[in-house]
């Protein structure tokens, strides 16, 4: 009896354990902004999607971070070459770039390119956002 509850207990930890990686993992996605001031299509992403983008399921999947498009990825960060166009949108898991989305083309192609990444990487989204 005593050896069978180890095992129910032991069990039980895994699977918790289990549970607990699977939100690490989606929550180590990282979408970086590179923008530049001046930039209209950035300030056009702001105007349009910048106040939801938390909001969504999206937005809780990779937590936005902008960068600058003349400041080095943050310690830690590796991309896989120099942004040149802005705003790049550059999807990162565990410090490694894994995709990018080049240019704004407007909030009606944003969100499904958007979703195609991040469901590309793994993550799980919420229906309707």
């Amino acid at each position: 009896m005593l050896r069978s509850r180890r095992t129910l207990i032991s069990h039980i930890a895994a699977i918790a354990l289990a549970g607990s990686a699977g939100l690490a993992s989606a929550q180590e996605l990282t979408l970086f902004m590179v923008e530049q001031k001046g930039c209209i299509y950035c300030e056009r992403w702001h105007a349009e999607v910048g106040d939801a983008y938390p909001k969504t399921s999206e937005g809780r999947a990779a937590p936005l971070r902008p960068i600058d498009l003349r400041a080095d990825p943050p310690e830690g960060v590796t991309f896989a070459r120099r942004a040149v166009f802005t705003p790049t949108f550059i999807l990162v898991r565990d410090g490694a770039e894994i995709a990018r989305l080049e240019g704004y083309p407007g909030e009606d192609f944003f969100w499904p390119l958007l979703a195609e990444m991040l469901t590309d990487a793994g993550a799980v989204l919420e229906p309707g956002g």
